[in-house]
């Protein structure tokens, strides 16, 4: 479920009867991507590794591509659930048994109300709780003058060279911490950053998009990086929002944050650090 959304896949470990690995579950569900990291994942793939252009060759090299970064996501959450079932979540693994019910004709109105009332609905709300305080947050940094640049000028400078370590710039550093409500704005904060406009910008054409992406400054190793931070970072707000009320915890939700953004830290910064000591960025 959580290739679909984080915050619904938090809510599906509910089916978990152990507390244990129920918690295993939730803390390690942001590890795939959501629907909101796709289309992020794909531009990049086609842009740097693929190409524009038609053809069924490129297409099947894109697939292939994506599916080994999903696959990687797989691993890396199959990896971290081992980790912490042998560490801070010790026990004794569990059975899991599923008895299917007698088959019904399913009741169409009930499954929309009942859908509409537990998942869209709190979904919705916990969104639009973070969604406008965050709205204003990014037209601030935007907006406001200090000196002779913006507030999101000044923070992706000082981000900068911490940005750097790991094959990123403070630019999409920036853009991923203002893309805490939700992971599709983060490539039009980053390209807001870039154009310094005062409002959220896009780009429907991946031709001029990646002009601008190396304009300043993009190589491929920005791209992996960039591939890899998406893939692993810190989940949205709504997730967030989700993990502490399934939770009841503050510790299991900064842990929730804590855990992608590590695994894509480092995995950037070893990335980068290899690349360069090869010669080949």
């Amino acid at each position: 479920m959580g290739f679909g959304c984080n915050a619904a896949g938090v809510v599906g470990c509910r089916i978990i009867d152990s507390p244990r690995e129920r918690l295993i579950a939730v803390l390690t569900n942001s590890f795939v991507p959501c629907n909101g990291r796709f289309p992020t994942l794909i531009a990049l793939l086609t842009m740097f590794f693929v190409g524009t252009g038609g053809g069924l060759g490129r297409s099947l090299l894109a697939a292939v591509l994506l599916t080994g970064v999903i696959l990687l996501g797989v691993a890396m959450t199959l990896w971290t659930s081992r980790l912490l079932s042998a560490t801070v979540l010790k026990g004794v693994p569990s059975a899991f048994v599923l008895e299917l019910p007698p088959y019904r004709k399913p009741r169409v109105g009930q499954v929309v109300v009942r859908s509409l009332l537990d998942r869209t609905v709190f979904v919705l709300g916990r969104a639009a709780a973070v969604a406008a305080p965050a709205g204003l947050v990014i037209w601030l940094c935007a907006n406001v003058q200090v000196g002779e640049g913006s507030l999101l000028s000044l923070c992706t400078g000082a981000l900068d060279p911490f940005a750097r370590a790991l094959g990123l710039d403070g630019t999409i550093l920036m853009a991923f911490l203002l893309g805490f409500p939700a992971n599709e704005i983060v490539v039009p904060v980053m390209l807001m950053g870039y154009l310094a406009t005062g409002s959220l910008t896009d780009l429907s054409d991946l031709e001029a998009l990646r002009a601008l992406l190396v304009q300043n400054g993009w190589t491929w190793l920005t791209a992996v990086c960039t591939i890899l931070f998406s893939l692993f970072h810190w989940p949205c707000s709504t997730t967030c929002l989700t993990i502490a009320k399934e939770t009841g915890s503050v510790k299991w939700t900064l842990l929730a944050m804590a855990l992608p953004t590590a695994v894509g830290m480092g995995l950037c910064a070893l990335t980068a650090a290899a690349a360069r000591m090869l010669g080949l960025a």
